[in-house]
């Protein structure tokens, strides 16, 4: 397995290829770093997409999961940049539940990639967001793609939106 660690504005991430796709985005620096041509090239996507020019990631990815899962994440990957949909919503166009897409959201191997981050609970209720620095690092994505602006991201905050 190949890995490549870079920062970023929200957090320090790394990328993981197994057999020429993305399996893993994980939270933090790894210490064993072996970078391949795909981790490279995912890198400047990802450094273009924090830079605001990039909308569109064109990677192979191969999140591991269950069935439902995988179809939970690959609905995530339809929605656009700058957009969002609820759990609600999405669990009715895949013929689920709001709760098992959740969990789903929630198990997702390859988050920024595969965007989970765009699966908002309805009203006021901002949803979970499992990556590290929680619903804080959900809104920092959102606001970055315009989906939220920075007055909308505080006024979650100071609301209670965003308790822990």
């Amino acid at each position: 397995m190949f890995q490549l660690s870079m920062h970023t504005p929200v957090i320090d991430i790394t990328i993981s290829e197994l057999e020429g796709s993305i399996i893993a985005l994980d939270w933090g620096w790894s210490p064993f770093q072996q970078p391949s041509a795909l981790l490279v090239e995912a890198k400047q996507q990802l450094d273009a997409y924090f830079d605001g020019d990039l909308t569109t990631f064109d990677l192979p990815v191969n999140p591991m999961g269950s069935k439902h899962q995988e179809k939970v994440w690959r609905a995530m990957c339809e929605i656009p940049y700058g957009k969002t949909t609820t759990y609600g919503e999405m669990a009715k166009s895949i013929s689920s539940a709001a709760q098992a897409v959740g969990g789903a959201c929630g198990r997702n191997p390859i988050p920024i990639l595969v965007p989970c981050h765009r699966v908002i609970g309805s009203g006021n209720n901002f949803g979970g967001y499992s990556g590290d620095g929680g619903l804080y690092t959900k809104r920092a994505l959102l606001v970055l793609e315009g989906a939220l602006s920075v007055e909308q991201g505080y006024a979650m905050e100071y609301s209670g939106a965003l308790d822990m």
